[in-house]
């Protein structure tokens, strides 16, 4: 493997936002290569500390929230340093001041107007480098009716419609396992402000990104929204079956149930082939037929699947070119060893916790000749003020 010190190497991102999405945003740039220097309120630090269970002590034991670390925190903060500042007080607006006149990129999720009434308005920061990113995320958006309302990932989810088509059920809305708004939204924030620093290319200058976690998750509605859209359809939930691809789901058999994706009528026919069922019986000649008789399908996928074991029925289907998978929990999935080919387990040196284990960055980079150019050095999330001194000293030097 080629060494690489990331594409973003010698891009300098002042992290001030706290809990999920500017966090999640502001690591995206340091797994890319991005030196992110994360301000956090003195005493405390980010809220995403106080967060847990899990607190976990250098043994990987159980532990208080005194003498532990939140497993939380370190899910979103890897590859930054650390300084507390109190940006109510002179000293911390110094400070706060003169990593904005170097910095490339500001990641803040304050409430709207809250930067403001600390003296770093969108215009005062473009003012102290007009070449700076400005990335700010809220729950709700900056402005309209709601503009300025606090959101938080759960109430987002319901608010912005992925609950009422994620469950059981039409009664049996529910929420998505991680906090998927807050991740969304830091990402789309990322994204944005990747085409910023392009553009900046182009004019010299920076300009403001804004998303929020409404706008992270309506933005990934996909076929459920121009469903309401344009055929005015209101999608439910309806559990584990696709709405508009049949048979496509999770399915019952001997021991437990696999999941299959059957996309295309050439995939219908070789599944069919493959269980001996009729392709072409009434009700089940075309993808829109089946979706209209999607209880029907399930009772007749089923019913093929019940002689069969998962691992065994898992195999046949592979044999037939039928996409398939089983359901794996958390544990199951950090043990394969297709996880760990692909880069997706980083080994970092924590201060407190010693060596530890991270899920990592889900990108890959490689050069023309095919060498890979990923980066590999990564370190752990920062002990609250752990890098004052050295962020202070840089300060002075530069």
């Amino acid at each position: 493997m080629a060494v690489s010190a990331g594409p973003l190497s010698g891009t300098l991102v002042v992290d001030l936002s706290r809990a999920l999405a500017g966090p999640h945003a502001g690591m995206m740039f340091g797994d890319l290569g991005a030196r992110v220097i994360k301000v956090e309120s003195p005493g405390h630090g980010d809220d995403t500390r106080g967060w847990g269970p899990p607190f976990v002590d250098r043994d990987g034991r159980s532990a208080t929230p005194a003498e532990g670390v939140s497993t939380y925190f370190l899910s979103c903060n890897r590859n930054k340093e650390s300084i507390a500042l109190d940006l109510k007080s002179d000293e911390g607006r110094e400070v706060l001041t003169a990593l904005v006149e170097r910095a490339d990129v500001l990641v803040e999720n304050f409430r709207t107007g809250v930067l403001d009434r600390l003296g770093f308005s969108a215009e005062r920061l473009l003012e102290l480098n007009p070449r700076l990113v400005v990335l700010s995320i809220t729950g709700f958006g900056h402005d309209g009716p709601e503009g300025g309302r606090a959101g938080y990932d759960q109430i987002a989810q319901g608010e912005a419609g992925l609950m009422s088509v994620t469950g059981s059920g039409p009664e049996d809305p529910q929420r998505v396992g991680v906090p998927i708004a807050d991740l969304l939204a830091g990402m789309w924030g990322g994204y944005g402000v990747l085409a910023a620093l392009l553009e900046r290319e182009r004019t010299g200058r920076g300009q403001v990104v804004r998303t929020s976690l409404l706008a992270g998750v309506v933005g990934i509605h996909a076929f459920q929204g121009t469903r309401q859209t344009v055929a005015g359809e209101t999608g439910r939930a309806q559990g584990n079956h696709h709405p508009s691809i049949s048979p496509y789901g999770l399915f019952r058999c001997r021991d437990g149930a696999v999941q299959i994706a059957v996309g295309s009528e050439g995939l219908w026919r070789r599944f069919c082939e493959a269980f001996r069922l009729d392709a072409q019986a009434p009700g089940m000649a075309t993808n829109p037929e089946r979706a209209a008789h999607r209880e029907e399908v399930i009772d007749l996928v089923e019913a093929a699947f019940a002689p069969f074991d998962s691992a065994d029925l898992l195999e046949k289907l592979s044999s037939a070119g039928i996409p398939a998978g089983k359901v794996r929990t958390l544990d199951e999935v950090y043990d394969w060893d297709q996880v760990r080919s692909q880069g997706l387990l980083v080994e970092v040196e924590h201060a407190s916790l010693g060596p530890v284990t991270l899920p990592g960055p889900p990108l890959r980079f490689f050069d023309g000749a095919g060498a890979e150019t990923t980066m590999t050095a990564h370190s752990a999330p920062p002990l609250l003020d752990a890098d004052r001194d050295a962020v202070l000293a840089w300060l002075d030097r530069s």
